[in-house]
């Protein structure tokens, strides 16, 4: 019998190894995007609990992974220096998710669905050789910058390029040699032939080399002393040792901050920018997803929304959907909402029990599992499958991948959405009409039939046309098969009308609405 794939039940086989792999991922995540915020550690993993106990179940995704962003760091470091305290900005966190559940219920959700499938892809792809050109200095143990880093220029003033170069003359020897263990591992994990026996198909890999790589660290410790690797590159969680010291890392909103304006600039930019990376994250899971189910976007916002109230009642960052964590979400199997959830139930037992343990987690073991999860988004079939579609489709893609490579994220995004932009406004100018030459010994017959629906992206197009037809000719202008046309078609076809005698052009017009148009008198 064929599995449903939204059955929360049926699926646990998947999602719990999934939810394990996915929090393997998030964890230095979290603490990375919180050190790089200027924040307290604490406060990336309230929001990661958050995005994986509260949203996960309200999200209109089934595979998407909400948490702390790096694309919000810098926003986050800003507003912390504007607003003086950590509990300001906690206001400007909360007011931000009402701002998002406002936006949920206006259905402003749609904005999703208008990013072209090019530079959503591009967008995958970019993040994708990002993780690889990321994760190599990890891998090799030689970066001392936060782990979730992934602008181009980074805290300590070099960037994506020269770290690389930096950290092959500063190879750490122990975290190398766990690094490539780890990613032979992964690579074998994933074979086919070993995916018919029990243990490769519900034993995560990333599991497995995590538990490895803690055991030869140990080994490294106690009989390679020059191999240990550095407590800077390992996993560092703060060690909750009683329910005081939990308290004492919750922080609640100043709400005596409200009279503050600045507190509502940094929530209103926070809220944009916060749900168009989630947007942009769910249509990009939404392409990955293997059963193409289709996320609900306002849904998603209005959780997204719950879930940055929440996080800011009890002192957390604010959060987005994920795409590293969603796209590890769905390389590791994940098929419905319970991953999301099982992986901020570790979150949590992390904080309670398991500090101690995953302090010795070597960040090299984490980079592997992120360089398989990078090279499964930017494989080179996706790279000649764009080029098969041709250059409509590639030039935006490819321009995205490095818009977002060199820049951030949503620089990147926008960037990549205007050349896309620019492409679907050369395709309406050349189809809003069909044009036909008939040539007469007297005047030329020129018949020029409206397509079925003209738009103001079409007005270029059409106003070159008419500007173009030759003097002394007879022009039919027929709209008998249009149900729309914009009213600024409609003012350049009589504007047309108005002066076509000044070129001896006899014009006829079926099927069109009249319109005024402005003169100076």
């Amino acid at each position: 019998m064929k599995r449903d794939p939204n059955d929360l039940t049926a699926n646990l086989s998947k999602d719990i190894p999934a939810g394990l792999v996915v929090f393997l991922v998030a964890l230095p995540l979290c603490l990375g995007i919180a050190l790089a915020s200027g924040a307290p550690l604490f406060s990336g993993l309230i929001t990661g609990i958050v995005g994986g106990v509260v949203v996960a179940w309200l999200s209109g995704s089934n595979l998407a992974v909400s948490g702390p962003a790096a694309g919000l760091t810098v926003i986050v470091l800003n507003g912390l220096e504007t607003l003086g305290t950590f509990e300001a900005f906690l206001l400007a966190v909360v007011i931000s998710g009402i701002l998002q559940l406002v936006l949920g219920f206006v259905k402003a959700g749609v904005i999703g669905l208008y990013f072209p499938s090019s530079v959503i892809k591009g967008m995958l792809a970019a993040i994708g050789l990002i993780l690889i050109l990321k994760q190599i200095p990890h891998f090799m143990g030689a970066d001392e910058d936060f782990f979730g880093e992934m602008n181009f220029f980074q805290p300590d003033g070099r960037n994506t390029f020269s770290e690389i170069g930096y950290a092959f003359s500063s190879i750490q020897t122990g975290a190398l040699i766990v690094g490539i263990i780890s990613l032979a591992i992964l690579i074998g994990w994933d074979n086919e032939k070993l995916k018919r026996f029990k243990f490769f198909k519900f034993v995560p890999g990333a599991l497995v080399v995590v538990l490895l790589s803690i055991l030869i660290n140990a080994i490294f410790i106690n009989y390679f002393p020059e191999l240990a690797i550095a407590d800077s590159h390992l996993v560092s969680i703060p060690i909750m040792e009683s329910t005081q010291e939990l308290q004492n890392e919750l922080s609640m909103p100043d709400f005596g901050a409200f009279a503050n304006l600045d507190v509502y600039v940094v929530a209103f930019t926070l809220a944009i920018v916060a749900s168009l990376e989630t947007l942009l994250s769910i249509e990009a899971i939404d392409k990955l997803d293997p059963h193409k189910r289709r996320s609900d976007l306002n849904r998603e916002l209005k959780a997204q929304g719950v879930g940055n109230i929440v996080a800011g009642m009890i002192g957390g960052l604010p959060m987005t959907a994920v795409i590293v964590r969603g796209t590890a979400n769905v390389s590791s199997g994940a098929q419905t909402r319970v991953s999301s959830f099982v992986h901020g139930v570790f979150l949590v037992l992390a904080v309670f029990f398991l500090a101690g343990f995953l302090n010795q987690v070597p960040l090299s073991a984490l980079a592997a599992v992120l360089l398989v999860v990078g090279y499964k988004l930017t494989k080179p079939v996706l790279y000649k499958n764009q080029i098969k579609l041709g250059h409509e489709q590639f030039v935006p893609f490819i321009v995205t991948i490095l818009a977002i490579l060199f820049t951030d994220l949503l620089i990147g995004i926008c960037i990549g959405l205007a050349v896309g932009i620019f492409y679907i406004l050369k395709a309406n100018y050349n189809s809003p009409y069909f044009f036909q030459k008939e040539e007469s010994a007297n005047r030329d017959i020129i018949r020029i039939k409206l397509s079925e629906h003209v738009s103001f992206l079409n007005k270029a197009s059409i106003i070159m046309t008419l500007d173009q037809l030759p003097h002394n000719c007879h022009v039919i202008i027929d709209g008998e098969k249009t149900e729309y046309i914009d009213y600024d078609v409609l003012e350049a076809i009589q504007e047309f009308k108005k002066t076509a005698h000044e070129r001896d052009i006899v014009v006829e017009v079926f099927n069109v609405k009249e319109v005024s148009v402005m003169e100076m008198h």
